[in-house]
């Protein structure tokens, strides 16, 4: 599995035009939030949202995130994450490297 990042920004169209749209965006998201790939989901202010994916593929990554475009017209900005457990071994196996070099 891998962690994303995802932050959507949304096309300029005015809000009142897309209301409908964006209420029939909370469910589809829900629907990743039980299914567990969507971690976390939060309405940004004004416009938009961020959201945390725990993915089995960038496939996975890359169809979720064009059934949100189609939802709500949208360009995203994406970040691979690394788990804290990860990164404090990795840390722990480069400090021990260190000291044995």
């Amino acid at each position: 599995m891998a962690l994303f990042l995802v932050i959507s920004n949304p096309r300029p169209e005015r809000p009142s035009e897309m209301a409908s749209r964006r209420q029939s965006f909370w469910p589809w998201i829900g629907r990743h939030e039980t299914a567990g790939i969507c971690k976390h989901i939060y309405a940004r202010v004004g416009r938009g949202a961020v959201a945390v994916f725990d993915v089995e593929s960038n496939d996975q990554l890359h169809r979720i995130l064009n059934e949100w475009a189609d939802i709500i017209p949208a360009e995203f900005d994406v970040y691979p994450l690394v788990d804290v457990e990860a990164t404090r071994k990795m840390l722990a196996a480069q400090v021990a490297a260190n000291r044995d070099g």
